[in-house]
């Protein structure tokens, strides 16, 4: 109705809402989910006490979170809103697919503006909510996915065998799903596929 006054935004429920978008991250949060929550006086305030500590540019986290070993997952995560997944060389390390022993942090994205970071590769692409599954703090492609991933990306023929025998010997992929699959992708990257399925 004309000539009320907009009513002014509850602090406290921007903090808690922020707390909860936290939660979903292991403890991270984003400028942006500051700003988007209106918790900045609560952001300056555990700046100063130690409750909010920087993790990286544009990129904070609550203090008393403990460190965990997929921490760096959880982060990115955070910073695509929850609107990414862990992929490829990274989603098979997750899995126990092959000794790729990745040395950045591979991740696909939907949307939002990639970071500048060194340690990590982002593809931009849809994915079905089929081919992600939740680990907890983040997503991740799914054992299935992740194969069919990196046969397109094109790692070499051992590594890829080694990724598929893997997959079926620790029953995270049957090797009828695997094949079935394959008919999807380009003619080379199945061939590629089938020669792995037999080596198994």
């Amino acid at each position: 109705m004309a000539g009320i006054p907009a009513a002014e935004p509850d602090p406290e429920h921007g903090w808690q809402a922020l707390q909860e978008l936290a939660g979903r991250h292991a403890g991270y949060f984003t400028t942006r989910q500051v700003l988007h929550t209106g918790s900045e006086a609560h952001i300056r305030d555990g700046l100063r006490d130690g409750s909010v500590v920087r993790a990286g540019v544009g990129l904070l986290r609550l203090g008393r979170w403990p460190d965990g070993p997929l921490d760096e997952y959880a982060m990115w995560s955070a910073w695509f809103d929850g609107a990414a997944a862990v992929s490829h060389h990274s989603a098979a390390e997750l899995h126990g697919l092959g000794r790729l022993r990745p040395r950045f942090v591979h991740m696909s994205a939907r949307i939002g503006r990639f970071p500048l970071s060194p340690r990590l590769v982002v593809l931009r692409r849809s994915f079905a909510r089929k081919d992600v599954e939740s680990a907890g703090t983040f997503l991740v492609t799914t054992p299935l996915r992740t194969v069919l991933d990196l046969a397109e990306a094109g790692i070499g023929q051992a590594a890829l065998d080694e990724v598929v025998a893997d997959a079926v010997a620790i029953h995270r992929c049957a090797r009828a799903e695997i094949r079935s699959a394959s008919t999807a992708l380009p003619p080379v990257t199945a061939a590629r596929l089938h020669r792995a399925l037999t080596r198994v």
